[in-house]
């Protein structure tokens, strides 16, 4: 990461440091504009230019950091640089769809090309390091910080994690337009008890590294330099005191060598932890453990000093950690030339960011369900996605852009400029929005009308009347219902109810008796419980919080122009109850059967009691993992398996564009050992490929296995060339029914 010559620099650094000076390099701090639980100090621009700050987070605009980096670099006796970091999640002033989201989009090429454009920006802006990539396994909608994320699924999470940091580095750190990326939170952050947010998480080595910890490792691998702790604890320890994961796994078995910071104040509060009685244990426990900088508590400036100087925290802890520290500033050549651009203008997105910005989203919209007008769905609709083309249905979606049909948009995320850039929108600014309204009036003028209805946590329906009143004259009607993207969905925004808020609803229950068909588009940070909609509303369109582009975006998918692609990342519930919920379930010794419909009703399941099921839901998600449906079909044949010269297994399949229309598909493949030591998954993601194909045209998908691809851990141990045989599916979602099966003995596949 850094050459001889750096590393001379850096033990001469050393060398000249007072142990203040050292300190400072170890802290963190918020620009004074934040507000929050935080260390009392001295001004930012007295603690920078005695060398007491090492890193600042939320400043933001090249003018700025150039003056509180000419303090740094001019005023400080060694002059080191400060670094500066910010949370640009999904864009930095282009805003792209929430990072679930983006992960719809099932393309690692789209996430680098978004995030190298957030790199650029950011860079400009002053900011030389991201909180960013976001990669805990979530698995329960409940948890707010599930938007923040790529879902469910380790395999998924692990190729965009390494898209992120890609993107966010490019070819090299030195590059005017990289940023180093900071992977979090580190560790099993998305699995804290109840979906509540800084809560517990305990669970077996076995479950940490064969779901939650690949993710982690493959941005580590990736090249990011930087880790952040999570603010909760694993099996007892909070990790920014977790030796074990800091020094244990990160450092001595994945050989990172760059350096580790702590979530806010997330060192002090080893203390409410209880895993510490005062500032001076907290600060030890977190350095000792392997965490290098404090993000703002501000508690290693505050205990450190009589830490080291009575001997009771050896200074060579505090030297390693300062070394680290220098090594990235170096690897980002901030030592020389610390400085952003000034010169250029505020940064706007330009119009090949907003087409990027557009093509994000339309890829991340998910078509949930499509069918024909005034049909009661009274089925699950958990199964493989049409298999003809659904413009041979009468279905409703695409809208025909030459009718002269009059249309109407409701709902209170219809026309909400800020809502649609969702949580953590780092610079974006509400006026670079198109909302869903201002693109639909571009395109049909007098012929759409607009009614609010409600608002999002409203209880009040006195603007029902008047949204029923405009569906009943028009021909189509809209709804555009969801959570409220900046306060109900990210940090801090656990939720007990996963449906509409407020009297969304109401509203929506309300609109369907006009007897119009009805197009919903849920806008959401997490999967939604809609048993009502999923029922009775013939189209039902995920789009999550889409960025900037979200009108032209939506607009361009209900007219057509562009197809739908989308894949579930996170599984979408019937019920709240059924959290924690996501596809690689373990069977049990008592496995459900599966849905059989033509069973009457509370009896799909068979007659037989003594399963692992509930009595009053179904088992399954009405919407499962890798679940989107198309405005085209696709014809999935001839899935097969066989070993390869070199030792790998190929699962191949031919798959037809059997509609009408241009489209892209992503062709799935699943996995399911039959037997082993430890109990395995019934069905999991074992790799995915986005093609495009035109009408009728056929595309041969191989995907190549490897024993490593297909093992499995026990603890710490990863279980390599197990012996035993296993089924696979390739398809269009993870309910494939094509199946083919394979084996494995004495390290050599077989196709069976």
């Amino acid at each position: 990461m850094t050459t001889p010559a750096q590393e001379a620099r850096i033990d001469f650094l050393l060398g000249q440091m007072i142990l203040d000076e050292k300190l400072g390099q170890l802290t963190q701090f918020a620009s004074e504009i934040f507000t929050g639980p935080g260390f009392q100090r001295a001004s930012d621009e007295e603690m920078i230019r005695k060398g007491q700050m090492g890193s600042m987070l939320g400043v933001v605009g090249a003018s700025v950091v150039n003056r509180l980096q000419h303090i740094a670099v001019d005023e400080s006796r060694l002059h080191i640089p400060l670094i500066f970091g910010f949370d640009v999640i999904h864009g930095h002033r282009t805003i792209f769809p929430i990072p679930l989201g983006l992960a719809a989009s099932f393309d690692p090429a789209l996430i680098e090309a978004t995030s190298r454009t957030a790199a650029a920006e950011a860079r400009a802006d002053g900011i030389q390091w991201v909180f960013s990539p976001m990669v805990d396994i979530a698995r329960d909608a409940r948890w707010g910080r599930i938007a923040e994320s790529a879902g469910e699924d380790p395999f998924l999470g692990s190729e965009l994690a390494r898209a992120y940091v890609r993107g966010y580095q490019g070819a090299s750190l030195l590059d005017a337009n990289s940023v180093a990326a900071c992977v979090k939170h580190f560790a099993a952050y998305g699995a804290v008890v109840a979906g509540r947010d800084y809560n517990t998480v305990d669970m077996s080595e076995t479950q940490l590294r064969q779901t939650y910890l690949p993710p982690y490792r493959a941005a580590i691998e990736a090249g990011a330099p930087t880790v952040m702790t999570s603010f909760n604890t694993l099996n007892g320890i909070p990790s920014s005191a977790n030796k074990t994961l800091l020094t244990g796994i990160l450092r001595q078995e994945w050989g990172f060598n760059g350096f580790t910071v702590s979530d806010w104040g997330a060192v002090r509060e080893l203390i409410p932890h209880g895993i510490a009685a005062t500032p001076a244990e907290a600060a030890s426990s977190a350095l000792e453990a392997g965490t290098d900088m404090d993000m703002e508590s501000g508690t290693y400036r505050e205990a450190l000093p009589d830490l080291v100087r009575s001997g009771r925290l050896p200074i060579a802890l505090v030297d390693s950690a300062v070394r680290r520290i220098l090594q990235v500033k170096f690897s980002l050549g901030l030592f020389d030339q610390p400085y952003a651009n000034a010169s250029l203008p505020k940064y706007q997105s330009s119009p090949a960011d907003r087409a990027l910005a557009r093509r994000a989203a339309e890829e991340s919209f998910v078509l949930l369900k499509n069918d024909p007008p005034n049909v009661e769905t009274a089925v699950p609709l958990t199964g493989a996605p049409l298999s003809h083309a659904p413009d041979e249905q009468g279905v409703l979606l695409p809208l025909n852009p030459a009718s002269r049909q009059k249309i109407t948009l409701i709902g209170p995320l219809a026309d909400d400029s800020a809502q649609m850039l969702g949580p953590w929108s780092a610079a974006g600014d509400p006026h670079d929005v198109i909302t869903l309204r201002q693109a639909l009036e571009a395109r049909l003028g007098s012929g759409l009308t607009y009614v609010r209805g409600t608002n999002i946590r409203d209880t009040s329906n006195a603007g029902f009347d008047s949204a029923v009143d405009a569906a009943r004259h028009a021909d189509i009607v809209i709804l555009a219902l969801g959570e409220d993207g900046p306060t109900m969905t990210g940090e801090a925004t656990s939720r007990t109810r996963l449906d509409l808020p407020g009297n969304q609803e109401q509203l929506l229950e309300e609109v369907a008796k006009s007897g119009k068909p009805i197009i919903l588009i849920v806008f959401s940070g997490r999967p939604l419980a809609l048993p009502w909609a999923t029922r009775h509303i013939p189209v039902i369109l995920a789009a999550w919080f889409p960025g900037i582009e979200a009108g032209p975006a939506l607009a361009a998918t209900l007219f057509g122009e562009s197809v739908p692609s989308g894949k579930l990342p996170a599984e979408f519930p019937y019920s709240v109850g059924q959290e924690p919920l996501y596809l690689a379930q373990l069977p049990t010794g008592r496995p459900a059967d599966g849905i059989d419909l033509s069973r009457p009703p509370g009896n799909e399941y068979g007659d037989e009691k003594s399963h692992s099921r509930y009595i009053d839901e179904f088992n399954e998600p009405v919407y499962p993992f890798g679940w989107g449906l198309s405005y085209t079909a696709f014809h999935y044949s001839n899935v097969r398996a066989h070993a390869t010269a070199d030792g790998k297994l190929a699962v191949e399949a031919d798959v037809t564009n059997s509609g009408s229309r241009k489209a892209d598909e992503v062709v799935q493949l699943y996995f399911h050992r039959k037997a082993a030591p430890l109990e395995q998954p019934s069905r999991e993601l074992k790799g995915f490929q986005r093609i495009t194909l035109a009408p009728g045209e056929f595309r041969h998908v191989v995907f190549q296995l490897t024993q490593r691809d297909i093992a499995f851990y026990s603890a710490k141990d990863l279980i390599v060339g197990h012996n035993g045989e296993f089924d696979l599916w390739v398809g269009s979602s993870s309910a494939a029914k094509q199946e083919v099966h394979a084996s494995s003995q004495a390290g050599s596949f077989h196709s069976r």
